[in-house]
């Protein structure tokens, strides 16, 4: 998507904004000259009724202005606003719907400041060109006209003037715009690593690492500092160096204009209103500087937020999807390879308890995330009661799924509001009958607002533990074919763990469920064990099978069992 197709829904908007600049212009415009002829025609020839009415035309035309002036910019800030409330919502519901490659490839604390800072930036500038852009230009041309009726002459030193102007412009912007493009890459590098110390906080206090991380911090803010303040160097220059030439430009008037007053081709009031359109062409230009400031920052900006949009997603819904089948659960991994993993084949049928173990980065969880087409598969195929999951909606495929992840997240609201998260509109005897299965009902009846009391921002105000029996319950209500538990049970202690496992059991007597795991006990009594090692299975069968034909699963269950519980 273009940033212009945000602008395309304001056009006529825009063309209203013109004619309101253009009348606040010519209103400008007009002033200066009805100055002059009440120096030279009023207060010269000592005409007071003549200066009342020419006092009263400038009062006329200078409330005009002021209406033009604040309808273009009422109307101009409406555009800047919609535009960017336009954008930020489609940035947010294009990354919804990116895989969690495309996330990988931005960065979030990068999509943060793409949806936040630099939609901003394009707001601001928006406002800004749409009254400055179509005024100044205007005003620049008009003063010239004005300027050269009233002495061609002196208008020649615009001729030398203006280029110097241009050039010191174009000079300085050639100087700022990679500048201001390397600023917005390191105010992605400050947010994040502001991002993971606020997250990470807890790690770094517990290892004492909060002195590395002030170095950290203060590394990526002085490097954004120091480049900040080269940018705002360069166009600092530009309005001292401005006014500087628009007073050498004044003062040279002032005395060519002498001359041409003592000889009598020039009145007094003339050279007054020549000197306020040099000065409302200087303003015009001050005004195109601040614009120059403005866009490169808009630039890397615009590409920055088009980057987001011209990324396309990888997984996308079939034209062909197929939306209409006996939902039972019946899952089939067929030679599925995706780079982490390779060759995987089984099946799992509704009613079967299949678990998943091995070493760090064996590819356990990248087998849900594959199921729940976080990732897609590179080779072979995945079926879902004999359907491609690539063939069905991605809506429909997780609304089969219960997902209890590895690294648990809670939502800042009610503990009501987040079990509800697996179904929207499930009753209060639902929620509770989860929470008991989750035994979660335990901690939740102790609290002093019960199911209505407020989950803390990332779940600070609760354990590891009654955030993982909140994710079990908030996949229990749900209700669904499919169960994913991806170590699921590690912050649980033996005794809770081996109550959730047991209504789990009656829970999902008629469900598929596969469970990842860590832990021997977790698995132990599932129908079938899957043991991986490098991305590929290196054992099937129940624990007593794998303890007698798998040295990996027999070196993993000795670490963890006793003698005893071995034999």
């Amino acid at each position: 998507m273009q940033i212009r197709e945000f602008f395309k829904p304001f056009f006529g908007t825009v063309f209203i904004i013109v004619i309101l600049t253009f009348g606040q212009v010519i209103a400008d415009l007009l002033l200066p000259d009805y100055m002059a002829k009440i120096v030279d025609d009023g207060i010269a020839k000592g005409n007071f009724p003549f200066i009342v009415r020419s006092g009263l035309i400038m009062l006329g035309i200078a409330f005009v202005g002021i209406i033009c002036a604040i309808s273009a910019g009422y109307f101009a800030s409406r555009i800047a606003l919609k535009v960017s409330c336009n954008m930020r919502e489609s940035l947010f519901r294009h990354s919804l719907n990116f895989s969690l490659s495309e996330f990988e490839q931005i960065g979030t604390s990068s999509l943060i400041t793409r949806t936040t800072q630099d939609v901003q930036q394009i707001q601001q500038t928006t406002f800004i060109v749409l009254r400055m852009m179509m005024r100044a230009p205007l005003m620049c041309v008009g003063g010239i006209i004005m300027a050269a009726r009233k002495d061609d002459d002196l208008s020649m030193m615009y001729l030398i003037s203006l280029p110097l102007m241009f050039g010191l412009v174009y000079f300085i912007m050639l100087k700022a715009i990679p500048l201001f493009r390397s600023v917005q890459r390191k105010i992605d590098q400050l947010n994040l690593v502001l991002r993971e110390t606020l997250v990470g906080i807890r790690i770094i206090r517990a290892f004492s690492r909060i002195g590395f991380e002030k170095k950290k911090f203060a590394s990526a803010n002085d490097d954004l500092t120091e480049t900040s303040i080269q940018a705002n160097r360069m166009m600092a220059i530009l309005n001292p160096a401005m006014n500087f030439c628009m007073n050498l430009l004044t003062i040279a008037i002032i005395y060519f204009a002498s001359f041409r007053i003592d000889k009598g081709s020039l009145m007094v009031g003339d050279m007054m209103a020549f000197i306020q359109y040099t000065t409302q062409i200087f303003m015009s230009l001050m005004m195109i500087s601040m614009l120059f400031v403005m866009l490169p920052r808009a630039f890397a900006s615009a590409e920055r937020i088009r980057a987001v949009f011209d990324l396309k997603e990888e997984i996308t819904d079939s034209e062909d999807s197929v939306i209409d089948w006996k939902r039972k659960g019946i899952i089939r991994f067929k030679n599925v390879g995706n780079g982490v993993v390779q060759n995987i084949s089984f099946s799992v049928n509704p009613g079967e308890n299949v678990a998943i173990i091995g070493g760090t980065g064996a590819g356990k969880t990248t087998l849900l995330n594959l199921i729940l087409r976080y990732y897609e598969v590179k080779k072979g195929q995945i079926e879902i009661d004999g359907i491609d999951i690539r063939k069905m909606k991605q809506s429909d495929l997780r609304d089969m799924i219960g997902l209890v992840p590895q690294k648990v997240t809670v939502f800042s609201g009610t503990i009501n509001e987040n079990i509800r998260m697996g179904k929207e509109n499930a009753s209060s005897d639902e929620i509770i009958e989860a929470c008991k299965i989750a035994q979660a009902d335990e901690f939740i009846e102790n609290l002093p607002q019960k199911y209505d009391t407020k989950v803390a921002q990332g779940g600070t105000n609760i354990s590891g533990g009654q955030k993982q029996r909140l994710s079990i319950a908030r996949a229990v209500v749900k209700k669904p074919q499919i169960y994913l538990f991806d170590d699921s049970f590690s912050a649980l202690d033996f005794q809770t763990e081996a109550k959730v496992r047991e209504a789990l059991k009656k829970e999902t007597q008629n469900a598929t469920v596969i469970i990842v795991a860590q832990r021997i006990s977790s698995i132990i009594n599932a129908d079938k064990i899957l043991v991986m090692d490098n991305g590929k299975i290196v054992g099937e069968g129940t624990h007593n099978e794998l303890l007698k034909t798998n040295n990996i699963y027999r070196e993993i269950a000795a670490s963890q069992l006793s003698e005893e519980e071995l034999m």
